[in-house]
């Protein structure tokens, strides 16, 4: 009796670093240092799997994957929801991405009783607001708030469309079998507003044509005011409302002359796709992975191993670069804490989904729904049904 006593205590303060690392069920993904996966699941619309690596001291990608009724009414519509947030500055605001956009996306889904583009955008602008008003309210007391942002990746599949909503750079691939060949296809579907892409410093310029500055390179880097890489984010307030761009803000953040218009834009670019039969996968991922892969690259790894830990197979192909580019082994890489890894790669998150297209038909078509689901990147699992904003997601590795 009193062995047992010991056991359950011992599983009781397990570290939780550990909780996801034994053998058994991975309902909630499993963790190996600072590696969180989940190597298969259902969706409605097929398999996923899911993987991220913590740099960061704190880790500033946020993530999730919903399944089921895309809206608050139980009516529907049906489909996916992914979610991608690479934060900047801080974890503040792809945490708040995560615990509030999918809420606002199925409130203005319930309104309209469908999916829609404009359905999309409300959700990122109240998502937006309400990261305002957050800022509003800590500025007094936490002012650096306001220099804190995240990129934003979003897909929905839904009645046989995709829907990719990006803000930032992160990025969307689709691997797409070309019948005559047997090739799989990487085609990105995503559009990236990181300044280093010439058309996107046009843009600024075009936009902002009384600043000459508006775009600068800083070592090596193209930055806009020499200070933040991507033209569009959420969060980032200082560049968006003069009135945060001053003290107590740091120096380093604060412009010279104070600002008419925003500088930086929170509108998501969003593409709509009709799937097809010969689409077979969409590998969402935050700029940590790019940096390390090219899109055909990753599509390669995807479509030649087994859909069990594809998503983890990626992450540690790119560890396995960046090591490689550092000169060192990967057994070495691994051994470094974070905080300290930030200085070998960044917080890297990766979802892929598999589109099956009978059961993308079947979702479409038929009152049989499948699989509800809801997971956030870092073993959080939430009821099915969660109908409020969330609590805030677990630090992989902050145990």
């Amino acid at each position: 009796m009193l062995s047992r006593l010991i056991s359950f205590l011992k599983a009781c303060w397990r570290p939780s670093s550990d909780r996801y690392s034994h053998s058994g069920s991975d309902t909630a993904g499993r963790q190996e240092g600072l590696l969180w996966y989940k190597d298969t699941g259902k969706h409605i619309n097929g398999d996923f799997s899911m993987a991220v690596v913590q740099a960061n001291n704190l880790l500033e990608d946020q993530s999730q994957i919903e399944s089921g009724c895309l809206s608050l009414l139980d009516s529907g519509p049906y489909g996916t929801f992914l979610g991608i947030y690479d934060g900047h500055g801080g974890p503040e605001t792809s945490r708040y991405i995560n615990d509030h956009l999918f809420y606002h996306l199925k409130r203005f889904s319930a309104e309209q009783q469908s999916m829609s583009v404009d359905v999309i955008k409300k959700a990122f602008q109240a998502t937006e607001d309400g990261f305002f008003s957050i800022v509003a309210k800590q500025w007094p007391m936490k002012p650096q708030i306001a220099a804190v942002g995240s990129c934003c990746l979003v897909g929905v599949v839904c009645n046989g469309i995709l829907y990719i909503a990006n803000c930032g750079d992160s990025r969307a691939v689709l691997g797409r079998a070309v019948q005559a060949t047997g090739e799989v296809l990487a085609i990105q579907l995503s559009a990236e507003h990181n300044v280093s892409i010439e058309s996107v410093r046009q843009e600024m310029h075009s936009m902002h044509p009384e600043d000459s500055n508006i775009v600068v390179l800083k070592h090596n880097v193209w930055r806009v005011k020499g200070l933040i890489q991507v033209s569009r984010s959420i969060g980032d307030v200082y560049l968006k409302k003069t009135e945060y761009n001053r003290e107590p803000l740091y120096s380093k953040f604060r412009l010279r002359e104070p600002f008419k218009k925003p500088i930086l834009s929170s509108d998501p670019t969003i593409s709509v796709h009709e799937l097809q039969p010969h689409d077979q996968f969409v590998i969402f991922a935050s700029d940590g992975l790019w940096e390390h892969l090219t899109n055909q690259e990753a599509v390669d790894i995807v479509q030649k191993n087994p859909h069990n830990g594809s998503a983890k197979r990626l992450v540690k192909t790119a560890l396995q670069e960046a090591a490689k580019k550092r000169e060192m082994r990967y057994s070495d890489l691994k051994k470094i804490e974070r905080g300290v890894r930030r200085h070998f790669h960044d917080d890297i998150t990766v979802i892929v989904i598999y589109l099956d297209s009978n059961l993308i038909s079947r979702a479409s078509s038929s009152s049989v729904r499948g699989p509800t689901l809801s997971l956030r990147g870092g073993g959080i699992t939430l009821p099915a049904k969660t109908l409020a904003p969330c609590a805030t997601p677990m630090e992989v590795g902050n145990s």
